[in-house]
């Protein structure tokens, strides 16, 4: 899968650091002086949905991707105690980068990556070299029948309407967001979503993920100020998306190219986690498009 310019596979390090008083867990990879490639996780995973996309960079890049606070091996503080939005992680993530020194990149986001990431570009938009979005929306033409009960919430955030969501953490929808849209299941690690659900499972985490179902209002309520970014600044940007995604559907890939005609379109037969089982048709993909955009 690998097609990097040595035999040597890059070396994966895993590291924290503090970040606004909490430990945030990260994965890094790649000549310190490269190109900086940031990869921005979606939910319920963490930056072990970038393990075999890092080294397949990290020849030529350096690779940071960071699990958000209350995901992954980041640290879950109590809900009472900090503050659980995605404007909070953007912070959060803008602190890291800025620490570990990395003031152009290009975004890769997924998911709950791609507010994350794209409130950094509204805060810095100068540093964002290129933009790479796997099913990581920013049109409401993405969110369609599967969003009606968050929606609800939205709309009254009642004991009621978060018990109707409860069902979101548990380990059979958890799977559901990696099988669902996959023609070949034997193409995907089950650890991959047994991993993610050790992490929903700890004590207080299903009432922090109703909370950012919750905020997420307030990403869509930023779609716009997030679509003229991308009509002023015109990053480069490359769309590699599960076609067959009934979380984000491919309506919402689409949708990018009214910002953002010049971006290219890939509609992959996949669906949420497209990577997971079509990396050895998105890594040539990004591998080119950074080739041209970011070059090492």
């Amino acid at each position: 899968m690998f097609a990097t310019t040595s035999t040597t596979i890059p070396v994966t390090h895993h590291r924290t650091a503090t970040v606004e008083g909490l430990e945030i867990f990260y994965r890094e990879a790649g000549p310190a002086d490269a190109p900086v490639v940031v990869l921005l996780h979606g939910f319920p995973s963490s930056s072990h949905m970038y393990r075999n996309l890092i080294p397949a960079l990290a020849d030529r890049y350096r690779v940071i991707a960071p699990d958000l606070p209350g995901f992954g091996l980041s640290a879950m503080p109590p809900r009472e105690a900090f503050e659980y939005s995605f404007a909070k992680f953007a912070a959060i993530v803008d602190g890291l980068l800025q620490q570990l020194g990395a003031d152009r990149y290009a975004l890769y986001v997924m998911d709950y990556g791609a507010p994350t990431g794209f409130r950094l570009a509204l805060e810095h938009p100068e540093r964002v070299a290129a933009l790479i979005t796997q099913n990581g929306n920013a049109y409401e033409d993405g969110l369609l029948a599967f969003w009606d009960p968050i929606k609800a919430l939205w709309a009254d955030n009642s004991k009621a309407h978060r018990d109707a969501l409860r069902p979101f953490m548990t380990l059979e929808i958890t799977k559901f967001q990696y099988v669902d849209g996959v023609k070949d299941i034997s193409r995907l690690d089950p650890a991959a979503w047994l991993y993610d659900q050790l992490f929903l499972d700890r004590p207080g985490n299903v009432e922090i993920q109703l909370d950012l179902f919750y905020d997420y209002r307030n990403n869509v309520a930023l779609y716009p100020r997030f679509q003229e970014f991308f009509r002023t600044h015109r990053p480069p940007t490359l769309i590699a998306w599960g076609a067959n995604d009934s979380i984000f559907p491919a309506d919402g890939a689409r949708a990018f190219l009214r910002d953002l005609p010049d971006a290219e379109l890939h509609l992959l037969d996949s669906g949420h986690f497209a990577f997971e089982d079509k990396a050895d048709e998105i890594v040539p993909l990004i591998r080119d498009f950074l080739a041209r955009h970011l070059p090492a």
